[in-house]
């Protein structure tokens, strides 16, 4: 299925169908293609990022994605998954906790944790996790569900 025939099928559901304490996530492994193609869609070559003799001089002691590029997947979760189609980003929070590596495999929760019917704007809980269930990228996001 290409990306076309991927956004066609994103589930929509309205926002009174949407209740406090309702959860979905995401889970992508990380790679270096990912990095590479993040990096040259952004411009962020900072070597951290791309080169691994650099890397190894760093605390870090390798290369570690862009934050962003992890934070990115919230933005996947919330216009996919919860709330789904017709989501408008208002605001996002994010605290990176630690570094994510090349083949560190994440997940991200968002959670509803407040709803603003007059407007239908709601917050969401939206954390990352390492495979070690380590917080990676602690956060809240505020969304609008178009109806």
């Amino acid at each position: 299925m290409n990306l076309f025939q991927e956004a066609q099928v994103v589930p929509e559901r309205a926002y009174g169908e949407i209740q406090i304490g309702e959860q979905a996530s995401l889970t992508k492994t990380i790679t270096d293609e990912d990095i590479q193609a993040f990096a040259k869609l952004t411009g962020d070559v900072n070597p951290v990022h791309l080169l691994d003799s650099f890397a190894q001089t760093t605390m870090f002691k390798e290369r570690i994605a862009h934050g962003m590029l992890v934070a990115s997947l919230i933005s996947a979760v919330l216009g996919t998954k919860l709330p789904g189609k017709n989501t408008i980003y208002l605001s996002q929070n994010v605290s990176f906790k630690a570094p994510v590596k090349i083949g560190d495999t994440v997940t991200v929760i968002a959670e509803v944790v407040q709803k603003r019917d007059d407007k239908k704007i709601m917050t969401l809980e939206t954390n990352v996790y390492n495979q070690h269930k380590k917080l990676v990228v602690a956060g809240s996001a505020v969304v609008m569900k178009m109806e």
